[in-house]
């Protein structure tokens, strides 16, 4: 008896592991800013690619598990493709269409406040791509833990970190609208967040709480929204 409980308690821990393995066959992978499109103008970028991930990609690569078609369904509204029907904003186009996916789970890991979001579509398009479309204004609540609140994060299976911040008006007058989320990855069982770093100019592990103290520090940088994966 004593042998047999001996063979299977292994087996049973292994069950038991945190898992620390989403995203880690990409680390090392070089980070370029803005790497996915259409395939047509204004954004001729490809539908996927493997070789290289900003922090927003990077996080939609691995929830799609590299599969195109469940890809497309994350980056666009009800999966059609087109550069208008992007999902470009997260408070109030990401986050509401991929309700199926994720959930904001913030409230359990901090006590909360509300940021309030208005996305001035046809400014921004204007701005930063030179499009002229006429869109209605967007708004939206996220729900955030502010820094002040935020204690040691544990989990056992990975989460999803947004990065908030508050109203900018340098920000405003460059875009033409708000922004509220500059940043996101996946916070890991073992502390760390794997992420697609633009200063470190790759996928790569950082130790969480040292990468939440830098941000901190940081002009108009709030808080966190903690999201879980369905």
């Amino acid at each position: 008896m004593k042998l047999l409980f001996f063979l299977i308690f292994p087996i049973l821990c292994a069950a038991c592991t945190h898992d620390n393995t989403i995203g880690e066959k990409y680390l090392g992978t070089p980070y370029v800013r803005d790497p996915l499109g259409e395939e047509k103008a204004p954004d001729t970028d490809p539908l996927i690619r493997f070789d290289a991930f900003d922090c927003t990609t990077f996080v939609e690569t691995v929830l799609a598990d590299d599969d195109i078609e469940k890809l497309t369904k994350i980056r666009y509204k009800n999966g059609k493709v087109d550069f208008l029907n992007r999902n470009h904003f997260v408070a109030t186009e990401w986050l509401p269409n991929n309700s199926w996916l994720v959930e904001n789970v913030s409230a359990k890991y901090g006590k909360t406040a509300i940021r309030n979001v208005t996305i001035n579509r046809s400014a921004w398009l204007k701005n930063v791509h030179n499009i002229s479309v006429k869109q209605p204004l967007r708004t939206a609540n996220l729900e955030y833990i502010p820094y002040e609140n935020l204690g040691n994060i544990k989990t056992e299976t990975p989460l999803i970190v947004l990065f908030v911040l508050s109203q900018s008006e340098k920000m405003y007058k460059k875009t033409g609208t708000d922004l509220a989320v500059r940043h996101m990855g996946f916070l890991m069982p073992n502390g760390m967040l794997r992420h697609a770093s633009s200063s470190r100019g790759a996928v790569v592990d950082t130790d969480f709480n040292e990468y939440v103290a830098k941000r901190k520090k940081m002009p108009n940088n709030i808080g966190i929204v903690i999201l879980e994966i369905k």
